[in-house]
């Protein structure tokens, strides 16, 4: 059995405690949103993880479509007349001829890069958030000790401003300085 001294590890004041912003980077940047739980902003995890999945879904979807109309493409192409995938893309009633195939074959493969293109942008989309997610766990983490209390104030003030000969020439003095307003921030 242990001593009471070394058995009784102090407990953390969690009203004093605030977030290192490299650990919640790691975090972050290890598991997606594992950030914002350590900076104890729970309310931003839904928003980061509907984003997840909706970029998901997206890219997911989107790269149905392409290899759908990828498919349809080859087959509207090639001159097999047992390949006919396409026929699931078209109106009800419509049939393609000869005098109608190549604008069916150039829809097919606009169609076709369309879908591609937003499944590679729906990637990117998915990097997108999870990379804001862990710019804001770091963001987050370092502001949690951002003073902002009602003693913050401006104090705007006529000042002479001496450019020193930075115009290269050893001028007059009075050439040198310029009249401006100093602004200070305090806080």
């Amino acid at each position: 059995m242990l001593p009471d001294s070394l058995s009784r590890r102090p407990k953390r004041d969690w009203g004093t405690w605030r977030p290192d912003p490299k650990r919640a980077l790691w975090l972050a940047l290890v598991l997606p949103g594992a950030g914002q739980i350590y900076n104890r902003k729970y309310w931003k995890l839904p928003i980061f993880y509907g984003g997840f999945v909706g970029c998901a879904y997206a890219m997911r979807w989107n790269n149905q479509m392409y290899h759908d109309y990828s498919q349809a493409y080859l087959d509207i192409m090639d001159d097999d007349p047992s390949t006919h995938s396409y026929d699931s893309f078209l109106h009800l009633g419509v049939e393609i001829t000869q005098d109608n195939l190549s604008r069916y074959q150039e829809l097919f493969r606009k169609r076709k890069d369309r879908y591609r293109r937003w499944r590679d942008l729906s990637f990117f989309c998915l990097v997108g958030v999870y990379a804001l997610s862990v710019v804001d766990a770091y963001v987050d983490a370092s502001l949690s000790e951002f003073d902002i209390s009602n003693d913050l104030s401006m104090k705007l003030s006529p000042a002479v401003i001496n450019a020193g000969g930075a115009m290269g020439g050893y001028a007059s003095p009075l050439k040198n300085n310029a009249v401006g307003v100093a602004c200070s921030l305090t806080f």
